[in-house]
């Protein structure tokens, strides 16, 4: 192939993988907090584990790595070199009066959708909701919870 094929094809090919790709994003959205419309605080997992009782009762946006299984709905640190114990884990509190719907839709996240659930067991989510620090989850396992979920970014 000529080199100027090469030049002209490359920058092509290279904008067709960035723009043409779907990141799959998925931010599913609430309204109900919407009475209060709190100010939703960014912070770092670890520091809200951390520091749980400075955030009680306030409204923060975390991100980390959420699993579920039986008994288990929790947000982890998803650093390989922290502790993921529950103890240093936060339960999340996903409530029925909160629902979650896919931005721009009536989707619901826990609704079953086109043949499949939205798998958001074992990946990086940021979810926005209210602390809870004298909520200690299922057995008490768990360092603190978050309540209210009005917003989760797959």
């Amino acid at each position: 192939m000529p080199k100027f094929a090469t030049n002209i094809m490359f920058p092509a090919v290279l904008m067709a993988l960035l723009f043409g790709c779907d990141s799959g994003k998925k931010v599913f959205k609430s309204d109900c907090n919407d009475e209060q419309t709190p100010v939703y605080k960014r912070v770092a997992f670890t520091e809200l584990v951390n520091h749980l009782k400075k955030y009680d009762k306030q409204y923060v946006e975390v991100a980390g790595k959420y699993i579920e299984a039986p008994e288990q709905s929790a947000l982890f640190n998803d650093s390989l070199f922290a502790d993921h114990s529950a103890g240093k884990a936060i339960w999340i509190e996903f409530n029925p009066d909160c629902p979650l719907y896919l931005d721009g839709t009536r989707i619901g996240l826990f609704e079953y959708n086109n043949g499949q659930f939205t798998q958001i067991n074992n990946k990086y989510v940021i979810i926005r909701g209210r602390v809870d620090a004298h909520d200690t989850g299922h057995l008490n396992k768990y360092k603190g919870a978050i309540g209210r979920i009005s917003y989760i970014d797959l």
